[in-house]
């Protein structure tokens, strides 16, 4: 779903995140991306990770992946990406995340990470969501987080 909207209606317009009282439990916003050579080397150098996992096919391919896969982190940076852009979008906080590596992911794989809105702590303005990344239906991350999201008062 691109276009992730309210029970009210309103959306979200990639300036203005959505207030607490404009999100609801089922509430799901899904972002794509194909993993390129490009994005791992980068992620390296940003991260410092410079594993051979992820750089050396030659080093990878004596380990139990075969070959050079992504690093686990890169792909769960997805999920900030959808919480960040989408649902609840610009304005939240990120307060904690729970992830499970449940398969490797590999260049040129389309990772596709989902957040559903679980439970909603009005009270405390949070938002708890479940996060999902996946590859061609296989889940490559499990997991949830619990968000701040500002409320229109």
């Amino acid at each position: 779903m691109d276009d992730v909207r309210s029970l009210n209606g309103s959306s979200n317009d990639g300036l203005t995140g959505f207030f607490l009282e404009d999100i609801f439990v089922g509430q799901t916003a899904v972002y794509a991306r194909t993993v390129t050579e490009a994005d791992i080397v980068l992620y390296a150098g940003v991260s410092g990770d410079t594993n051979p996992v992820h750089l050396n096919q030659e080093f990878a391919s004596t380990t139990m992946f075969k070959g050079r896969i992504a690093h686990g982190m890169l792909t769960a940076s997805l999920i900030s990406t959808v919480l960040g852009t989408k649902l609840p979008g610009p304005g939240c906080i990120y307060l904690s995340q729970n992830l499970k590596f449940k398969a490797p992911v590999r260049i040129g794989d389309t990772v596709q990470a989902r957040v559903t809105v679980t439970e909603i702590i009005a009270e405390k303005r949070r938002v708890a969501v479940k996060t999902v990344c996946t590859v061609a239906g296989t889940v490559v991350i499990d997991g949830d987080a619990l968000l701040m999201v500002p409320t229109r008062g």
